[in-house]
């Protein structure tokens, strides 16, 4: 069925920074909060991972806009990995959506209106120098400052990853993201594009996100955090099928 929401045109942006601070926790504790359509993807058939991804955009703008045109907007989303198998039998890696906010109101309206995302605006900003950086928001209860270029940066105390390798299989975005629609079991994916990604390994000096937090979750620990910056990006016209599972 055709709707505003899903999607209808490609988007392009340039990301100044992209920081992914990602959490793991215990299967059974997150196997409720995604659609029946996908499933969790799996570290040692234990974990599952929520990601908070702070993305600051340049020149967001419908693909093949000019430049000019395009705003510049600080993107917050709180995603679950997940894995879905298509119609023809692909399985794809991807993001389920929980919450997404923004700092700009006019993200907010225009991305509401051509995406399921349901925006909502927060005082989100990012502050900082070459060695370090700040994500803060005191409306969304979110703190997040991380130590940038260090070559022997070290995961996070407790992260079930044994070393940054194994650890980079869970570094967000992954390349779709997922909705799902209950009363028609339509599937909304949407794919991002990118170019030279290589995520780079932070050190947290400190992730609080209250959204997370509000989960309530019991065996939650910080699994890792990486960052990409200076990328050129698109996200692809939605496509959408019914689910037959």
């Amino acid at each position: 069925m055709f709707s505003l929401k899903n999607h209808p045109f490609a988007v392009e942006t340039f990301f100044k920074s992209s920081l992914v601070i990602t959490y793991a926790v215990p299967k059974d504790e997150l196997k409720g909060l995604i659609p029946p359509c996908l499933e969790l993807d799996l570290f040692n058939d234990q974990w599952g991972f929520v990601a908070v991804a702070l993305v600051d955009t340049k020149r967001l703008r419908p693909k093949g806009f000019p430049a000019f045109m395009g705003n510049d907007f600080i993107l917050t989303g709180y995603r679950i990995f997940t894995r879905y198998t298509n119609n023809l039998g692909k399985r794809l890696r991807g993001l389920y959506i929980l919450k997404s906010e923004t700092n700009k109101k006019k993200m907010a309206f225009f991305g509401n209106i051509f995406t399921h995302y349901n925006y909502t605006t927060t005082d989100i900003k990012f502050t900082g120098t070459n060695e370090k950086l700040v994500v803060s928001s005191e409306k969304s209860d979110l703190f997040v400052e991380v130590i940038l270029n260090n070559p022997a940066a070290s995961l996070p105390a407790g992260s079930p990853f044994n070393d940054w390798k194994e650890a980079r299989r869970f570094a967000g975005p992954l390349p779709f993201t997922f909705t799902y629609n209950d009363k028609t079991k339509e599937v909304l994916i949407i794919e991002g594009v990118r170019e030279n990604w290589t995520p780079t390994p932070v050190e947290i000096v400190k992730s609080h996100a209250g959204f997370i937090s509000q989960k309530g979750f019991k065996g939650i620990v910080t699994a890792n955090a990486f960052i990409v910056e200076n990328i050129p990006y698109h996200w692809k016209k939605g496509k959408l099928e019914i689910w037959k599972g």
